[in-house]
């Protein structure tokens, strides 16, 4: 990730990582767009995707963890970001056992 992103993303990073340091927050990019996504409101959501570009949205989603999205907001991003029609969202990523 390139200085400038970095930059951009420490406003989010302290807005919806409240529990770590802007630093310790920022060590995961992903995670940081991930919160975001998951509850952002509307205008930080336009800026996000303003600042990370829609290839990075689709990579953090299509490589979520466990408990990252809420099932309305996992839903809405599929459809969003054209990866999927309404009626057929994949599965949430599930815990799997070995």
């Amino acid at each position: 990730m390139q200085a400038m992103d970095r930059v951009g993303l420490a406003f989010f990073a302290g807005k919806y990582i409240w529990w770590k340091s802007i630093d310790e927050a920022l060590a995961q990019p992903e995670r940081v767009i991930a919160q975001v996504m998951n509850i952002g409101d509307f205008d930080d959501v336009q800026h996000l995707e303003t600042l990370v570009g829609v290839d990075m949205l689709v990579h953090v989603l299509t490589h979520a963890e466990i408990g990252q999205f809420t099932p309305r907001s996992w839903s809405y991003w599929h459809y969003r970001l054209g990866l999927s029609d309404v009626d057929h969202v994949p599965p949430l990523p599930a815990r799997r056992l070995a």
